[in-house]
C-alpha cells in the first residue's frame, strides 16, 4: 500500500469511518522520528493490506492538535496511533514504534 499523506481534518476524517487503521506522526527534523518512520515504512511494506496514512507534524500542525484534543491522545513525535471503530485504540511513541510493536497493535 502506498504511503499516504494527509494533512487536513477533511481528510482525517475520512479515515475515521474506516473500520480501522494506522496514523504515524512524523517530525521531519527529528532523527528518532527518522527511525521510527523507516520502522513504519517497512511494516506498511510488509502488511499492505493495513489502512494506513502519516501526517507531517511540521506541515499539518493544526491536524495534529486537533487528533490530540479530539481523541484525548497525549501529542508526541514521532508517534503511532492505531485507530478501530472510530477510536484510538493503541499509541505509541518515539523508540517503541517498531515493526513488531505495530504488528502487536494491529493484530498482524
Amino acid at each position: 500500500m502506498t504511503l499516504v499523506k494527509i494533512e487536513t481534518e477533511e481528510q482525517f476524517n475520512e479515515l475515521v469511518k474506516e473500520d480501522s487503521f494506522l496514523l504515524f506522526k512524523h517530525s521531519l527534523t527529528c532523527p528518532v522520528s527518522a527511525e521510527a518512520f523507516t520502522e513504519y515504512q517497512r511494516y506498511i511494506d510488509e502488511h499492505n493490506d493495513v489502512k494506513t496514512a502519516y501526517l507531517a507534524i511540521q506541515e499539518a500542525r493544526p491536524l495534529s492538535a486537533y487528533i490530540a484534543e479530539i481523541f484525548d491522545v497525549k501529542h508526541q513525535s514521532p508517534q503511532a496511533i492505531y485507530f478501530k471503530d472510530g477510536k484510538p485504540a493503541w499509541n505509541d511513541s518515539h523508540w517503541r514504534i517498531t515493526v513488531t510493536s505495530l504488528e502487536d497493535a494491529v493484530g498482524k
